[in-house]
């Protein structure tokens, strides 16, 4: 059993573009009481803006809605992170995982999962359509020499 975090956050937001770079930020600074290396964090932000945008383009492709991103640290060094919506949801979770796979237009690369994959430790998913996704980001962070455990 996952023990308790030691320092949470939650946030919801509307699935505006513009809250991309809102939650990738968030993510970052959230993470910094890790103290990650520039390639840390830089993981952690794509993985947050590849999560995020799924959610605004496919999960409410026609409307807006909400969007909710828990951040959470653990003793381990360990950042969970938690992107949910109550959108369309997914038919295939599978499906979707693979690369190249996209229900958006052609601007759409369908890379989203694998580079959240790439970049994180573990990424899990739960769809059920017509309800929403979640999808639970996790990454641990070297513990920097010299730093206090």
């Amino acid at each position: 059993m996952r023990q308790k975090p030691v320092n949470e956050v939650v946030m919801t937001f509307l699935s505006r573009s513009a809250n991309e770079g809102f939650a990738r930020t968030a993510a970052a600074c959230f993470v910094a009481q890790l103290d990650p290396t520039l390639d840390e964090v830089n993981d952690v932000k794509t993985a947050v803006s590849e999560a995020v945008t799924n959610a605004i383009v496919h999960a409410y492709p026609q409307t807006l809605g909400k969007i909710t991103l828990r951040l959470r640290l653990f003793g381990d060094q360990t950042v969970e992170i938690l992107v949910k919506d109550n959108g369309v949801g997914i038919e295939d979770v599978d499906r979707a995982r693979e690369p190249l796979y996209t229900t958006g237009n052609e601007e759409r690369s369908g890379m989203g999962f694998t580079i959240m994959e790439s970049f994180m430790d573990r990424v899990r998913v739960r769809s059920t359509p017509g309800k929403g996704t979640t999808v639970v980001l996790s990454k641990q962070i070297a513990r920097r020499v010299g730093l206090p455990v």
